[in-house]
C-alpha cells in the first residue's frame, strides 16, 4: 500500500512532536544523556537489518567521506538529541519545539556567515521576525529580561541543539549527491552512540538521578529509538524524494503545533500567549523567508 507523501510528511513531524513531549516526560525517570544514547542503540538495532546489505555495498564510498560522516555522526545524532533532552529538565516541551522551528532560519544565517551565501530580502525580512520571535520565547516577553540578558536556561540549550541540527542539515545538503541515505544514516548512528557512550557511562557513574525501569521509560525508549528515529526518519525522506525538499520543509512547522498538542494533553503544560506570539512569528518568518524571487 503506497501512502501519499503529504501523509508521510504529517506522520513524521507528528513522531517528531511527541519525540518533545516523551523527552520532559521522562525527565524525572532517566538522565538525558543515557536516553540520547539508548535512543540510537534501539535505532541501531533496528536499522540495521534493513540498511546492512547497502552500508556493505556502500562502505568504499563512505570511507572516502569520513570526515563528513563523522561530522554528521557528532551534530545530527550525538549532539542534537542529547541537549534537546537535557534543555528538556529546563524549559518546556512547548518552548523547545517551538525553539526547533526556528530552523530554516538559523540554517540561513549560517550559510550567509560561513558559506558566504547571500540572503535574499524575504530572506532577511524572515530571519529578522523569526529572530524576534525567538528572543520573545526565551525572554518570557519580557523587555527587562531581554536587556539583562537573563534567559532561561533550557532555552539557551535548545536553540545550541538547533545550531547542531542546522550545522547537519546544511552538510546533508552539501553531500546529499555523493553519500548514500540508509548506509550513511546508520553508520552516523553507530559513530553517534559510540560518542555518547563515555558520557552515558560518566552520566550514571556521577549523578544522583538513576534509571527508574518502568513500562513509561522502556515505552519512551522505545518511542524515540524506534518512532521519532527509524520511522519518522523513513518517512520524512520518502516525503521529500516525492515532494521535493523546499515543499516538505514547510511542513516541520507542524511540529510545534502536534508537541504543543501533546504537552496539553499529556504533561497539563499551559500554552502562554507569549509562547503563542513568539511561535506566530517564527512561522511567520519561515514562510517569508521561503518566497522565492
Amino acid at each position: 500500500m503506497k501512502f501519499p507523501p503529504q501523509l508521510l510528511l504529517i506522520l513524521a513531524t507528528l513522531l517528531w512532536g511527541g519525540n518533545f513531549v516523551i523527552g520532559r516526560a521522562v525527565t524525572g525517570e532517566i538522565p538525558p544523556i543515557t536516553l540520547a544514547f539508548l535512543r540510537w542503540i534501539v535505532a541501531f538495532a533496528v536499522f540495521f537489518p534493513i540498511a546492512y546489505k547497502r552500508t556493505k555495498k556502500e562502505w568504499s564510498v563512505l570511507k572516502q567521506n569520513w570526515v563528513a560522516v563523522i561530522t554528521l555522526a557528532l551534530t545530527g545524532v550525538a549532539a542534537f538529541n542529547t541537549l534537546v533532552y537535557i534543555g528538556l529538565y529546563y524549559t518546556t516541551s512547548i518552548n523547545a519545539s517551538l525553539m526547533n522551528s526556528s530552523t530554516p532560519i538559523i540554517i540561513y544565517i549560517l550559510s550567509f556567515l560561513f558559506l558566504k551565501e547571500r540572503l535574499t530580502k524575504y530572506q532577511l525580512i524572515g530571519t529578522i521576525i523569526s529572530l524576534a520571535g525567538v528572543s520573545f520565547i526565551i525572554s518570557g516577553g519580557s523587555l527587562q529580561s531581554l536587556l539583562a540578558f537573563s534567559f532561561n536556561k533550557g532555552d539557551l540549550i535548545v536553540l545550541v541543539a538547533v545550531c547542531c541540527w542546522s550545522i547537519y542539515s546544511l552538510l546533508i545538503k552539501k553531500c546529499a549527491s555523493r553519500l548514500p541515505g540508509y548506509s550513511t544514516f546508520l553508520v552516523t548512528i553507530a559513530i553517534g552512540a559510540l560518542m555518547l557512550l563515555p558520557f552515558a557511562v560518566y552520566e550514571l557513574l556521577t549523578t544522583s538521578q538513576t534509571i527508574v525501569w518502568s513500562t513509561t521509560t522502556i515505552g519512551a525508549i522505545f518511542y524515540v529509538g524506534v518512532f521519532a528515529s527509524i520511522v519518522a526518519f523513513l518517512s520524512w525522506n520518502t516525503g521529500v524524494v516525492a515532494l521535493g525538499a523546499n515543499k516538505a520543509g514547510i511542513y516541520l512547522n507542524f511540529i510545534p503545533l502536534f508537541a504543543s498538542i501533546f504537552a496539553v494533553i499529556f504533561l497539563n503544560e499551559k500554552l502562554l500567549l507569549t509562547q503563542l506570539i513568539g511561535g506566530v512569528a517564527i512561522i511567520v518568518g519561515v514562510f517569508i523567508s521561503s518566497i522565492k524571487k
